[in-house]
Formats: C-alpha cells, sequence, structure tokens
C-alpha cells in the first residue's frame, strides 16, 4: 500500500454534489460521450498531460473537442483497477462504509436508466397476475361443482333455481338445512322470485338428511368459494390497471385479458413486439400450425387473438380476415407501447375504429361481393367460336336450335352397349366388311 502511494499520487478530485448528477455523467461516460462537468474539470487539471482512459471511444472523444492525447492499453486498465482497489487511501477521509452504498445506489440509478425502468411498466406482474387468475378460475369451478355436488344431496332442486355459482354458495351458507329457508330472508343474494321459488321448493325437496358436521363442512367449502371470488375480482381489477399502464394501445384493441395472455405467452412485451404480425395472429395455436404443416392441411387463422371481443362480433365465415386485420393493428400497437413514451391510447383507438370499419364493411357486402364476384350489368352475350371473321367486334348472333341433332338417352346407350360389344370381340365394321370381300 505504501508503495503505490509512492508510485500514484492524487492531483485533483472534484466531488458531484447529489445522485442526479453522479448519475448524469456516468450516463454520458458509458455512451462515450464527454459531459459539461468532466470538460471543465479536465480543462483545469489536465492541459498539456497525457491521460489514461479505459475506453478508446472516450479518449478520441476528448483529444477531439480538448486537444489532450489519451492513452488507451493494458497498463491503463491495471492502473486503473489499482486506483479501484485503493480509492479510499488516495481521497482520504473515505471509508469503506461510506463508499459502498454510494456506489450502489449510483449502480441502481444506472440499471434503471440503461432499463429506462418504470414500475409502472413492469410487465412481470401481468405474467403472474394472469397465471393466477386463471389457476383461479379453474380452483373456483372446482370448489362451486363441490359445494353445488355436496349440498345436493340435502338440497338437490336448488342446483336448478341458482345458476350463479357465488350465489349458490352464499345460499347454502346461509341456510344450512333446507327446513331453516322459510325463515331466512335472501334478499341479499336472490331476486324476490327466485328467494319465493326456494322457499317454496324447500319445503317439498326430495333431498336426504345429513348431519350438523356435514352441513359445517359444507359451509367452510362455501366460505372458500367465497373468498376466492371475492379475491378473483381484486385480482381482476389489478390485472385491468396494470394493463392499462403497460399496453394501453394493445388493451383498447383486444381487451385486458386477451392481451395479458399475449404477452404471458410471448414472456415479456418486449419479445412480443419483437413478433410480426402473422405469429402475433397465431400465437397460442402453436400445436395446431405443426399439425398442420405436418399433415399438409389448412394452418390455423388465429391462436389466442380469437378471444378478442372484434373478433366474437365477426360471422363466422369473416372471422379469418377480421384476425389478421387485428393482428397487424396489434402488432403497431404493442410496438408503440413497448418503445413509445406516451401513456395515451390514441394509437389503439383510431386502430380500433378501422377495424370496426372493416367489420362493417364486410358484413354490409353480399356474398357474391364479399368473394370478389361483381354483378355485370347489361345483357351478356355468347362467345360464338365460329363467327365470320368479317364480322363486326362482337359477337354474331347464336345459332338456332336444332331438334334432330339431339339423342335421347335410350339411344346414346344403345350406341355405347354396342360399340363396347364390338371392342370385346375385336371386331370392327370395317374389319367385319373385309372378311365378307375374303368371302365373296
Amino acid at each position: 500500500m505504501e508503495g503505490a502511494k509512492k508510485m500514484v499520487s492524487m492531483k485533483a478530485f472534484s466531488k458531484f454534489e447529489n445522485t442526479t448528477e453522479a448519475l448524469a455523467a456516468a450516463a454520458t461516460l458509458v455512451d462515450s460521450k464527454v459531459g459539461k462537468n468532466l470538460k471543465k474539470f479536465l480543462s483545469k487539471h489536465a492541459e498539456g498531460e497525457t491521460l489514461g482512459v479505459a475506453d478508446s471511444k472516450l479518449g478520441a472523444a476528448i483529444k477531439d473537442k480538448l486537444g489532450i492525447n489519451c492513452v488507451a492499453d493494458g497498463g491503463v486498465m491495471e492502473l486503473m483497477r489499482g486506483v479501484r482497489f485503493q480509492l479510499n487511501e488516495l481521497i482520504g477521509g473515505l471509508t469503506d462504509a461510506d463508499l459502498a452504498p454510494m456506489a450502489l445506489g449510483l449502480s441502481h440509478s444506472l440499471s434503471r436508466y440503461k432499463l429506462k425502468f418504470s414500475p409502472d411498466k413492469v410487465d412481470t406482474m401481468v405474467i403472474q397476475a394472469i397465471g393466477l387468475l386463471d389457476e383461479l378460475d379453474k380452483e373456483l369451478n372446482t370448489y362451486s361443482m363441490r359445494v353445488r355436488e355436496w349440498y345436493g344431496w340435502h338440497f338437490p332442486e336448488l342446483t336448478k333455481i341458482i345458476a350463479d355459482n357465488m350465489q349458490y354458495a352464499k345460499a347454502a351458507k346461509l341456510m344450512g338445512d333446507r327446513a331453516n329457508a322459510a325463515g331466512l330472508d335472501f334478499s341479499g343474494i336472490l331476486d324476490e322470485d327466485v328467494e319465493q321459488e326456494v322457499k317454496d321448493t324447500a319445503i317439498i325437496s326430495m333431498g336426504t338428511e345429513i348431519s350438523e358436521e356435514d352441513l359445517n363442512n359444507i359451509g367452510q367449502l362455501a366460505d372458500q368459494v367465497i373468498s376466492l371470488s371475492e379475491y378473483r375480482s381484486q385480482l381482476y381489477d389489478y390485472l385491468k390497471a396494470r394493463m392499462n399502464a403497460i399496453a394501453p394501445n394493445l388493451t383498447v384493441l383486444v381487451g385486458e385479458l386477451v392481451g395479458a395472455r399475449l404477452i404471458s405467452h410471448a414472456g415479456s412485451l418486449m419479445n412480443l413486439a419483437k413478433h410480426p404480425a402473422s405469429t402475433v395472429q397465431i400465437l397460442g395455436a402453436e400445436k395446431a400450425l405443426f399439425r398442420a404443416l405436418k399433415t399438409k392441411h389448412e394452418t390455423p387463422k388465429y391462436g389466442l387473438i380469437y378471444h378478442a371481443s372484434l373478433i366474437g362480433q365477426a360471422a363466422p365465415k369473416f372471422k379469418g380476415k377480421i384476425s389478421r386485420v387485428l393482428a397487424a393493428k396489434c402488432a403497431l400497437s404493442i410496438r408503440v407501447d413497448a418503445l413509445g413514451e406516451s401513456s395515451e391510447a390514441t394509437i389503439g383507438v383510431d386502430a380500433r375504429e378501422k377495424v370496426e370499419a372493416r367489420l362493417r364493411q364486410l358484413e354490409g357486402k353480399t356474398l357474391g361481393e364479399a368473394s370478389g364476384v361483381k354483378k355485370l350489368s347489361g345483357d351478356i352475350k355468347k362467345h360464338d367460336k365460329d363467327r365470320n371473321a368479317d364480322a363486326p367486334a362482337l359477337l354474331t348472333a347464336p345459332r338456332s336450335y336444332n331438334p334432330d341433332k339431339d339423342a335421347t338417352k335410350k339411344e346414346k346407350k344403345e350406341k355405347k352397349e354396342k360399340k363396347e360389344k364390338r371392342k370385346a370381340e375385336g371386331d370392327s365394321p370395317k374389319s367385319a366388311k373385309k372378311s365378307k370381300k375374303n368371302k365373296d
């Protein structure tokens, strides 16, 4: 350490006022540019000196702007490594405990700058939320069916009366034994007519009697269904808010759920932005695509994008066309969301209007027009291949019908049978005539 101090000494030192200033200086150095503070410092302390730099591009920029000779080689790198290790000794009054948090804070700030980090634009949250939402839907369906089957032993008619799983779980939890239905108030759960039907049916129900312990277990399972349903609605609201912050244009076009599934399937919003429109169109239908390519069948027209409301509005024969148009608009919107600075969905709104206009256009056409066949106006004249050369450019008049040239089906059939018979015998009319002459 002492030997290092003899070899290297501090000539000048300038500290940053705050982290923002340090970040600005570090960012310019990363881009191999000379910042204002560095320019002032070098002009004051490095005139007529040879400067050692780690980045050769930065050295070239310093020489161009300030005229200071710069060196960037292996010896400079070794020297800088030593300076970094002995920095607290060279500066003086600076300990490792002071240096470590400053370096960490600056590195975090620089990473955020490089990535253009924004807490509102973290697509990982969307990927996790949509995955959890799908799992919650599966669990809710399983639990709800279990409640219906379990409580159905006691009150089987309730399944047909109440279709909604949430309402069923609440009603089963509140009621317990069906004998209690007459004296309960279901107004907070069910409509008046449904409530009255439940009470009337409970009196004449064909269900079996079950113990209090069974009812307690069914009530606990119903509580699970209710709590999961409430959490799902909260999670959906969170996903909506997150999608509107991350990908507002995509959300306007395809909705929150479809947009989130596209991002999740691609891995990130940036990965999704790299895909062309054709890939966005069939994203999620990879198995069907490869199977079609392998068996040489028609490739799929849509993947996850099929669940978008715009495609749902289209008639079955137009779904393929609308999915292609929508995928093209989605590809542009995704790139704006991923790489643009604006948080408004102006492009998405315009794109949706165009897709809706295209949908109305397709639905307004007749079948012939939609397939590209236009109705011809005026009389259509038949082409006559036997027309005279001297005839006008238009076609000649059609020839008159000659009924004598027509043959009935019976006659045609007889001729055909005779011809086949001759072929089978190996004898034609000409050969028959020759053989007759020879006999004569």
